[in-house]
């Protein structure tokens, strides 16, 4: 096999590799915000049900997560250049066809296609920077701008969807990503060294269609049982269908002699750790960016550019801190600054339960900038720790596996939080209703159509004189749900800082029971994974 050897001290190449790495970084995330914050002009032009916005949403993350440990694979064994230039490729075609799109089905597909160039562009960045940079200590700071240009993604969608649809149709939110991920690919050409792995690997097709399925089935299932029921016979087939090909998964992934993961790095507690916290936390966040969009757009009745003002804070705050952890990395412990940022975020999404329909910016502000702190304070060194975890050679696949758990979560995130929304806010919606005087045959009405069509289904009535005191009530059911959903994503985020003090141990303590993942030969000169207690 021709490998490609590292740039020997090269700092050009080292910072070229860099440069690209970061700007596959952001052209992968660039969506997510950008379209979280366009979601009611979105449901407002396409007519879209809450479950469908969730599909949105999740028709993005989904080939993120089913496909990210397969496109670690494919780089490895076909050169990582040309899977970058392919996941560009994917993305840019992706935003054409979201971009034409007349119905929210079509709609779906871009942003799958999107998705799908996402989930090629995270594992292959990270791999270029490890080939690039095998010292770990150097490598972190190049992990460090890495999170740095992803954060960045998601500060600047916002704002750049707002400037758009001050001015056009939502569909323009897609045009930026066609030019970046072109002219990206062009000088990837020119810039890039190829490289593949040092040892024997290819596609591990069980591994694939399990993964996929179990991913798709279970994420389907959350969020039409949430729309319908959790007792719906399609809602608990999808649900059987995920625990089925999930075994399968495993089963398939052990006895195979090149997996796409091996399950012998989970025996690694750092890698554990990581991983566990990678998928709470992305299903809280990525969750809550969701919720946040229809709390702007539906209850605060502001328009996009407003809204992505706000969610700017978030993210500003998180790149801010970026820089500073990346350095500190190397004084203070992953442990403490994963578990503390975790801390800190969890209090903040608590403190945003007290939000309401007249919730000043300044008053959002203090609550939103903590969950941006304590998230970029947990970016940089979860993903560092997960890849320094394993040996240099398996770093691709570690990488590989932290960012698909991560995906996971953030495609759970909207179904779950969406379905916790729209449950509770459709309990509450007719109580809201009779107490701001709509009852009788109009409450009635009105509740029956939020029931058939989703929260969304409301603002689209003919409600005349009512329409204030109606949407005063919409506004009342919603943050009820958004209380509920802020309640379980702090939770879910203390949870994860459970899991980081518990396995996050630091090395060479005593009784810590450091582990350390190795490598042997395998059949076929593939590599397999062994776990040696040091």
């Amino acid at each position: 096999m021709n490998v490609t050897t590292p740039a020997n001290g090269s700092a050009d190449r080292r910072a070229a590799t860099l440069v690209m790495a970061c700007l596959g970084a952001f052209v992968a995330y660039l969506p997510v915000t950008t379209v979280a914050v366009s979601l009611p002009a979105i449901q407002s032009a396409l007519g879209a049900t809450t479950a469908q916005l969730s599909w949105v949403q999740d028709a993005f993350v989904l080939p993120m997560a089913a496909f990210i440990l397969t496109a670690g694979v494919v780089g490895d064994v076909h050169g990582r250049k040309k899977v970058f230039q392919a996941g560009l490729l994917f993305s840019a075609a992706g935003a054409v066809v979201a971009l034409t799109a007349q119905s929210v089905q079509v709609l779906w597909i871009g942003q799958a296609l999107a998705g799908l160039g996402a989930a090629t562009l995270l594992p292959i960045t990270l791999a270029l920077i490890s080939h690039a940079v095998p010292d770990p200590r150097e490598r972190g700071k190049f992990i460090g701008l890495w999170a740095t240009s992803l954060m960045a993604a998601l500060a600047v969608g916002p704002i750049v969807a707002g400037v758009i649809l001050d001015h056009f149709a939502w569909r323009w939110i897609y045009l930026l990503a066609i030019p970046v991920s072109l002219l990206a690919t062009v000088f990837a050409a020119r810039l890039l060294t190829d490289s593949r792995a040092s040892y024997g690997r290819r596609l591990d097709w069980p591994g694939q269609i399990t993964a996929t399925l179990a991913v798709t089935a279970l994420v389907y299932g959350v969020i039409e049982g949430g729309a319908d029921s959790f007792t719906a016979p399609k809602v608990l087939t999808a649900l059987a269908v995920a625990v089925v090909a999930g075994v399968a998964f495993v089963l398939a992934e052990r006895r195979s002699d090149s997996p796409m993961l091996d399950l012998a790095l989970f025996r690694s507690p750092a890698f554990t750790a990581t991983t566990l916290v990678a998928m709470i936390a992305f299903l809280a966040l990525i969750g809550f960016f969701f919720l946040l969009s229809l709390y702007f757009g539906m209850v605060q009745q502001l328009d996009t550019l407003q809204a992505g003002w706000r969610m700017l804070v978030v993210t500003a705050c998180a790149i801010l801190v970026g820089g500073p952890v990346g350095r500190l990395m190397h004084r203070v412990s992953a442990r403490v600054l994963i578990t503390g940022g975790l801390v800190v975020a969890s209090a903040s999404l608590f403190s945003l339960t007290g939000v309401g329909a007249d919730t000043s910016f300044v008053s959002l502000a203090w609550r939103l900038a903590p969950l941006g702190l304590g998230m970029g304070a947990v970016m940089t060194p979860m993903t560092a720790t997960a890849v320094a975890s394993v040996p240099h050679h398996l770093a691709g696949m570690a990488a590989a596996g932290n960012n698909a758990f991560r995906q996971l979560g953030g495609a759970l995130g909207p179904a779950v939080l969406g379905a916790l929304l729209t449950t509770r806010a459709l309990d509450s919606f007719p109580a809201h209703l009779a107490d701001a005087g709509m009852t009788g045959a109009a409450g009635e009405r009105i509740a029956t159509a939020a029931d058939q069509g989703g929260l969304g289904a409301v603002a689209a009535l003919d409600l005349g004189a009512d329409t204030g005191r109606v949407m005063g009530a919409l506004g009342e059911a919603f943050l009820d749900g958004l209380r509920l959903c802020l309640t379980v994503a702090g939770s879910l985020t203390l949870l994860a800082a459970v899991v980081a003090v518990v396995l996050l141990r630091r090395p060479g303590s005593a009784g810590a029971g450091h582990t350390q993942v190795a490598a042997s030969g395998g059949a076929g000169g593939a590599a397999s994974v062994k776990v040696v207690e040091v």
